[in-house]
């Protein structure tokens, strides 16, 4: 099993500048603190950043987003609030964010479109311990009916609008939280399964969720 804190001392200095940037969730910042980064790139010179909020690249051209930015999405997602709470998490990326919705007791059902950074994530999974994360290569805003219904669906990237067959596997009481793009900018839409809404602030834009699955990677 891999090493879960590389570095305690910027561990915590990390959590001291998320509790500065309005992350206040204990819960979140034990897991963030716990999760070393560092494990989810293919290390290089990007391993001294992995305590630092700033964004790191991961294969496929796609991120691992500023800590920030990844704590105000598990922060929204209220995942203590339920238990054994069943999350869906769409643009799974490296597998970090999925891993820190486990460490926080959720099982997690991650879907990326690159088969490549799922081949990964499970391997890091397998690593680190975590059996409680579940990964499909696929189309993530088509969601994963079969496993469902959800508590929490977390998108990491941005979206014009909410795809329906995301809210219809949705559990009683779940919510969606996801980047969402409106005309004075983004923001961080979280949605009820009963319709209700609310937007919150959200550290820095995402990139844009992308329909369908790769083929070539």
């Amino acid at each position: 099993m891999a090493e879960l804190i590389a570095d305690p001392f910027r561990a915590a200095r990390l959590v001291l500048h998320l509790r500065q940037e309005g992350i206040t969730d204990d819960g979140v910042l034990k897991a963030m603190e716990t999760i070393d980064r560092g494990a989810f790139i293919d290390g290089g010179s990007f391993d001294k950043l992995a305590f630092e909020d700033c964004i790191l690249p991961i294969p496929c051209g796609q991120i691992i987003p500023r800590p920030a930015v990844t704590g105000q999405l598990l922060q929204a997602l209220q995942i203590r609030q339920v238990r054994e709470a069943r999350i869906l998490l769409i643009g799974m990326g490296s597998g970090y964010t999925a891993a820190l919705a486990a460490q926080l007791g959720a099982d997690v059902f991650a879907m990326d479109r690159y088969r490549r950074l799922c081949d990964a994530a499970r391997m890091r999974m397998l690593d680190l311990g975590l059996g409680n994360v579940a990964v499909r290569h696929g189309d993530g805003l088509a969601g994963w009916p079969e496993r469902g219904p959800y508590d929490r669906i977390l998108l990491t990237g941005a979206v014009d609008e909410v795809p329906d067959v995301l809210l219809q596997q949705l559990a009683r009481g779940g919510v969606l939280i996801s980047p969402f793009n409106t005309p004075d900018g983004q923001v961080l839409l979280r949605m009820g399964a009963d319709g209700a809404q609310e937007r919150l602030a959200i550290a820095q834009p995402l990139a844009p969720l992308l329909e369908g699955r790769s083929r070539a990677l």
